[in-house]
């Protein structure tokens, strides 16, 4: 009989990083309204917004290969990359609203 041994994925950056990006991200989309739509809010958010893209999308290519090769830690994996997926809807949410304006 064949013992299956569990591990969890222990990487914890994903599920930070997903969670600072949201963070910042929802904070200078509250200093954008709260300041009356000023300009130098934007100035400071679009490339921040580019950045948070970038390196959310490194991060999901590794969380990519690591799904591919750790099958017995899938379902960690695939909720870590819910998990930073789950930001897209929320900052597409927030360009909508900021250019209709």
């Amino acid at each position: 009989m064949k013992t299956i041994n569990h591990k969890t994925f222990e990487e914890k950056q994903s599920t930070e990083l997903a969670i600072g990006t949201f963070i910042i991200i929802t904070i200078l989309f509250i200093l954008y309204i709260i300041t009356n739509q000023s300009p130098n809010i934007l100035v400071i958010a679009w490339p921040f917004a580019f950045s948070a893209i970038i390196v959310n999308a490194i991060m999901f290519i590794h969380l990519t290969d690591r799904f591919i090769h750790l099958p017995e830690q899938r379902r960690d994996i695939a909720v870590k990359i819910l998990i930073l997926l789950s930001n897209i809807p929320i900052t597409f949410f927030y360009y909508l609203l900021v250019m209709k304006n």
